[in-house]
């Protein structure tokens, strides 16, 4: 989308000295929120938008639904872990899942590059149908286009989910209180360098895989087990940094968090090194923050580790009452400053 303001009558630029799109409006980064905030939320304005989280919570007919859309432009389509269809089932699930959402459908729209193999779209269909069908729902409807040979680096992917919230609890930035836990459900950074290390070509010692899964079924063994969650959020684009740092501010509390408390494999700490990235900031697929209340940290910390995409949960914070700022703890006691970054350390992620 331009962000040229005629688009919307009154809506300011984006960004000061912008005039069009560049590639960091959609990293996940400062410029992504500024284009959100200053255009793309004014022009569209309602409720729904408002509740700012991966998946608007509809209430129909006495039923709550989550609705929720996203589009995949990730290079290469294939990567160590994963594909472009795998990938496009499991971030629509997954917005639906930190909404509290049971999924009930899913759509699918295909932009595809004239000359693009079919074997290659087969596999990412049976990929993206395999990833549907283990969560208990299927791609029902959707549409096919194909541009011309140059024009769509390939194939690009829409996906749209909708579910049913079937539990009393509102999960949302909303219900973030001081004295929250944080929790993250296993280790960080993992799709961040998967991807970047299968476009660049880089060889690293160990293959760092793309942890890409559906979080659904976590999501809901929690609730089940009675397990009272406030606030959750599938970490992606700019990762546990940006993450952190639009709740901090959509609740108007601060986050603390301890750098030693946060999990990062080993093939992501030398990557991230070696590239000079800070995993906080890399993007993730099938990882989520959660914030509950102090009392179940533990409870909740430990039904998360006896999960399959749980077993390298930690505990890495604490929310403070304040304004809406992020900083992390040192080994030696001192701390930074958690912001979104200007740019993006990675275009084409997801």
């Amino acid at each position: 989308m331009s962000s040229d303001p005629t688009f919307a009558p009154g809506c300011p630029l984006p960004a000061a000295g912008y005039a069009l799109t560049v590639m960091a409006h959609g990293g996940g980064g400062r410029l992504m929120q500024q284009l959100l905030d200053r255009l793309i939320r004014p022009a569209l304005d309602n409720p729904w938008l408002a509740q700012r989280h991966d998946a608007a919570v509809i209430e129909c007919g006495g039923v709550r639904l989550a609705f929720t859309t996203d589009a995949y432009v990730v290079k290469p389509l294939f990567f160590p872990g994963g594909d472009i269809g795998k990938l496009a089932a499991c971030g629509t699930l997954n917005d639906l899942a930190v909404a509290g959402a049971r999924p009930l459908f899913l759509s699918a729209a295909l932009v595809i590059e004239e000359g693009f193999p079919l074997a290659d779209l087969k596999t990412v269909l049976t990929s993206l149908n395999a990833a549907a069908r283990a969560a208990g729902t299927a791609v029902v409807t959707g549409d096919t286009k194909v541009v011309e040979r140059g024009k769509g680096d390939g194939l690009y992917i829409a996906t749209s989910g909708i579910g049913v919230i079937d539990h009393p609890q509102r999960i949302g930035p909303r219900a973030i209180r001081a004295d929250d836990a944080v929790l993250v459900s296993g280790d960080l950074g993992r799709h961040g360098v998967a991807v970047l290390a299968a476009r660049e070509g880089l060889g690293f010692e160990t293959t760092v895989q793309s942890d890409c899964a559906d979080l659904s079924a976590l999501v809901m063994d929690l609730i089940a087990a009675g397990h009272e969650l406030h606030c959750l959020r599938d970490l992606t684009r700019g990762g546990l940094a940006a993450a952190l740092v639009e709740l901090a501010r959509d609740a108007g509390v601060d986050i603390e968090v301890d750098d030693a408390a946060i999990p990062v494999a080993p093939g992501v700490r030398a990557a991230s090194g070696i590239l000079g990235l800070d995993p906080l900031h890399l993007a993730n697929e099938g990882r989520m923050v959660l914030f509950v209340p102090p009392a179940q940290a533990d409870a909740t910390l430990a039904r998360l580790r006896g999960h399959p995409l749980g077993r390298e949960a930690a505990r890495i914070g604490v929310v403070r009452g304040g304004r809406g700022g992020v900083r992390s703890r040192s080994a030696y006691g001192t701390f930074r400053v958690i912001d979104l970054p200007s740019g993006e350390q990675l275009p084409r992620i997801c």
